[in-house]
């Protein structure tokens, strides 16, 4: 066979035993071309897949002796001696030694900083390791996440250290480095990072870090970046002479998302004190008991003691689960209070109060209209109630 047809014909058989997994294709190709790389490191690949790693290693050992530049075969050969170790209880050497060639060959190629420094970590070296790491994020930011989430099991969870060993150097990393504290609930942590940011915060960053550590229940560092201040233990917009609904932050109110619900509105003829009220029609349909059809989480001081007063006005309700005002703990949905139930008419606004301790833990409360449990099912509700003047005040 013309030399020509023969290294055609081996490449032809190299990319169908690698797509068939067929050991028989990858040998008639060396046969055909004993010195072509591809065609090893396909045997490689093949028997790799076949669980017989000690003869994949042969294979690319011989292929990196052909091609000695290729950082992605040694990185192969790394990885197959690796799980050689795994088997034979030994091979890390080998292993690191594949992969200082593929360091060698591609130094700024995050994939061999990556898989070097993995195996330097599950050696113990730490230090080596996480400089290996920390090139790897340099060069494809999507290694940092993991990173930082590597320091923080090594770390046991310990923030300092995990910075020491992350050694966030930029704007991007401090800001992944904000993203990781949100999740996890450190609040306080997560402030401080976000100060060290050389450029201030993007409303979508801003946003997106409020979401992360209100969902992780660090309610009071989710309050300060939301609003840029220390501010708390406030009703945002209690007299809804603002809009209702506000996209750009957990904190306000926030109006359940069920279907069939009660129809809120804005109303500019009723109100107690300002311009506007709170508007609630009620045509039949509300959701169980535990449904907050409006609600509103508050951050407080805990061990306080608070009162929370709201003007009341109802119109022809008629129900057998009349609704109130509960407050809750924002951590644990405890309730720490209830209104009383909501008249069926009142001729005139009233104002109603409860009182409240915040508890010892606690960062936040959560107000929210509800009702109460019904003696029987379906249990319709009608009427009309407007709500205004919402205000929490230290006791």
């Amino acid at each position: 066979m013309r030399a020509a047809a023969r290294i055609g014909f081996s490449r032809l058989l190299t990319r169908y035993a690698t797509a068939a997994n067929s050991l028989a294709a990858a040998d008639q190709a060396i046969q055909l071309t004993p010195h072509d790389p591809d065609a090893q490191r396909a045997r490689a690949t093949v028997l790799n897949r076949l669980q017989r790693p000690a003869e994949a290693e042969a294979s690319l050992e011989i292929a990196t002796s052909l091609r000695k530049d290729d950082a992605v075969q040694w990185l192969e050969l790394g990885t197959t001696r690796e799980e050689l170790g795994y088997e034979a209880g030994a091979n890390e050497a080998g292993a690191l030694a594949a992969y200082d060639e593929a360091v060698r060959c591609a130094p700024y190629y995050g994939q061999t900083h990556w898989q070097r420094g993995n195996l330097l970590l599950r050696l113990g070296r730490y230090d080596d390791a996480f400089a290996d790491l920390r090139r790897a994020a340099a060069s494809n930011r999507k290694f940092l996440p993991n990173v930082i989430d590597l320091a923080w099991s090594l770390t046991k969870g310990d923030v300092a250290q995990t910075r020491t060993l992350v050694q966030p150097e930029n704007d991007d990393d401090r800001l992944e480095f904000a993203r990781f504290l949100a999740r996890k609930g450190k609040g306080e942590a997560l402030v401080e990072q976000v100060g060290l940011l050389a450029t201030p915060l993007s409303d979508q960053n801003r946003q997106e870090l409020t979401r992360l550590a209100f969902a992780a229940g660090t309610f009071a560092a989710a309050f300060r970046l939301s609003s840029g201040s220390v501010k708390t233990e406030e009703i945002a917009n209690g007299g809804f002479e603002e809009p209702l609904l506000r996209n750009d932050t957990p904190f306000g109110w926030q109006i359940a998302s069920q279907q069939g619900k009660p129809k809120l509105a804005i109303d500019i003829s009723q109100n107690f004190d300002g311009q506007k009220s709170l508007q609630v029609s009620f045509e039949g349909d509300w959701g169980g008991s535990a449904t907050a059809l409006v609600s509103q989480t508050i951050v407080v001081q805990g061990g306080q003691r608070y009162q929370l007063s709201f003007a009341l006005k109802t119109k022809d309700l008629v129900t057998g689960g009349p609704p109130r005002i509960v407050l809750t703990d924002a951590t644990n949905n405890q309730i720490l209070v209830k209104s009383d139930a909501f008249p069926q008419t009142t001729n005139e606004w009233e104002q109603m109060n409860v009182e409240f301790t915040a508890p010892a833990k606690s960062e936040a409360v959560v107000v929210s209209l509800v009702r109460d449990n019904c003696s029987s099912s379906p249990c319709p509700i009608f009427g009309v109630v407007w709500l205004d003047a919402f205000a929490l005040a230290k006791l």
